[in-house]
């Protein structure tokens, strides 16, 4: 299989979601990367952990893109492991940054201590420097306690900055998003406890059209 090389110009993408208020405050733009090297059981996005090219695009274009949403106060970052593609996504925060004023908040399976003392000279430093928050640690099911924007209890959400601090994120209730188009579904947001039932409940349930067949049989 080919593997992605990082490049600080260069994204590999899993996928890019406009809007969305379940993964963090007010409205929201998404990114998730491509490629994880943590492994967690029980990962929400498991088709996201191969180290493999998905959508290649570069850091400005995505900067453009991203600059032209109307509405969002803020970006979330998640994967797959941003911390892989540190440098490129530190890149595309400060461009974004010349135009939009955007908080940020980061996801990771790395702990933050973990983070802090990698080489002095890692990518790794400059992207904590541009996010508000970090919501750090490898996700286990068995902590995982219904609870907030964590998906686990043992990790934290790490204010490295004031600007997200009067948001309680840890308590907050869970929400998810559920996108059925043409080819794909797409889920965004932290699943709480009963989301896999409720949503194979109303799959489950004859639409209103096989209702009609039914009765006209």
């Amino acid at each position: 299989m080919e593997k992605f090389t990082p490049n600080p110009e260069i994204l590999n993408i899993a996928e890019v979601w406009r809007n969305t208020q379940t993964l963090g405050p007010g409205l929201r733009a998404v990114v998730w990367v491509q490629g994880c090297n943590r492994h967690c059981p029980g990962c929400v996005s498991p088709e996201w952990m191969p180290q493999k090219p998905a959508h290649l695009i570069s850091v400005s274009d995505l900067s453009k893109f991203l600059i032209d949403i109307p509405d969002i106060s803020g970006l979330t970052f998640s994967g797959g492991e941003p911390m892989l593609q540190a440098g490129a996504l530190a890149n595309l925060i400060q461009q974004v940054r010349k135009h939009r004023d955007l908080n940020t908040l980061c996801f990771s399976g790395f702990t933050y201590e973990e983070l802090a003392n990698m080489p002095r000279l890692s990518p790794v430093h400059k992207l904590l420097s541009e996010l508000d928050v970090l919501i750090d640690g490898p996700y286990i099911a068995e902590l995982d306690d219904n609870k907030g924007l964590r998906g686990s209890s043992n990790q934290n959400v790490i204010h490295l900055t004031d600007r997200l601090r009067e948001y309680d994120l840890e308590n907050k209730p869970r929400q998810v998003e559920f996108h059925i188009h043409e080819n794909y579904s797409m889920m965004v947001g932290v699943p709480p406890h009963e989301f896999i039932t409720i949503l194979e409940n109303k799959l489950n349930q004859p639409t209103s059209e096989s209702k009609k067949k039914k009765q006209g049989e």
